[in-house]
């Protein structure tokens, strides 16, 4: 890849800008820049695609997803040891990226970049979920992005994808299945990064759909969903007594036995659970 785009090989960037990863801000660098290139390659063609990239650290992602032909990237990094390193980047790409130091929770992508957009990223382990929550729960669909290509931990990668009634399967699979297709694509020993982490990680490909499989208020899913799998040993009937005073009713009316608990349950029956609980509320 640096015989590509004329760019040092990075660890030699890392030890020239003393990027030592840091634990608090969940950082883990992928040296290897033939598998950010084939990461980059997961997501399709990019020539006609803006891309959104959280967490870019040292470049090593940025700089797959420009050689493979990103019309635009916008790095959102929080760590501002790692803004030279990205802005030689820049250099090499004139008007192709564009670095923020500034937190990836706070930013408004539709801001700085044109649609269609893509999102890919080796998301920092301590904001990793919550920003998937955020991309799979906006009040409007389909979402600003086309895709998302994201890297986890591999066993948040099985939540993602589960299926009913697997120890895995729980509000992460309701919420990505809903209205997107989501599969792994790679998956990554630890001696991939530096420093290597104490597991595995992969790669999933997330693609929105024109609608959700099922109608349903997202904000009652959302609720719903988190309320069951919060307690998920309880029944039914006992972990969402707080999302609605006539709850086995509502349950009995979806179709769910209310002694059930919530790894049993499929994405239709949750759906059909959030219109119940909609109209109970009025809403």
């Amino acid at each position: 890849m640096s015989s590509l785009d004329g760019l040092p090989p990075l660890r030699d960037v890392i030890a020239r800008h003393e990027l030592r990863a840091k634990k608090q801000l969940g950082q883990n660098f992928l040296l290897d820049l033939n598998l950010t290139a084939k990461i980059a390659r997961q997501a399709g063609d990019l020539t006609q695609c803006d891309v959104l990239e959280i967490g870019p650290g040292p470049g090593g992602l940025t700089r797959g997803l420009l050689a493979e032909g990103a019309r635009r990237v916008l790095a959102i990094e929080k760590d501002a040891r790692a803004l030279p390193a990205l802005e030689e980047i820049a250099s090499a790409y004139p008007g192709r990226l564009r670095v923020l130091n500034d937190d990836a929770l706070k930013i408004d992508p539709l801001a700085h970049l044109t649609p269609p957009i893509r999102i890919i990223a080796n998301l920092p382990y301590n904001i990793g979920t919550e920003l998937l929550i955020r991309w799979l729960t906006p009040s409007e669909w389909p979402p600003f992005w086309q895709s998302l290509t994201l890297m986890f931990q591999k066993e948040v990668a099985e939540r993602i994808t589960a299926r009913p009634g697997s120890k895995a399967y729980g509000r992460l699979a309701l919420l990505a299945q809903w209205r997107a297709d989501a599969r792994i694509v790679m998956t990554l020993p630890p001696e991939a990064f530096v420093p290597a982490p104490k597991v595995h990680s992969a790669v999933v490909h997330i693609t929105a759909l024109p609608k959700p499989r099922f109608p349903a208020n997202p904000a009652i899913l959302s609720r719903i969903t988190a309320a069951a799998f919060n307690q998920r040993r309880k029944m039914l009937r006992a972990s969402l007594r707080a999302v609605h005073p006539d709850i086995e009713r509502l349950l009995e009316t979806a179709g769910i036995a209310p002694t059930s608990r919530a790894e049993e349950i499929d994405l239709e029956q949750f759906c059909a659970l959030a219109r119940l609980v909609a109209e109970a509320q009025g809403n």
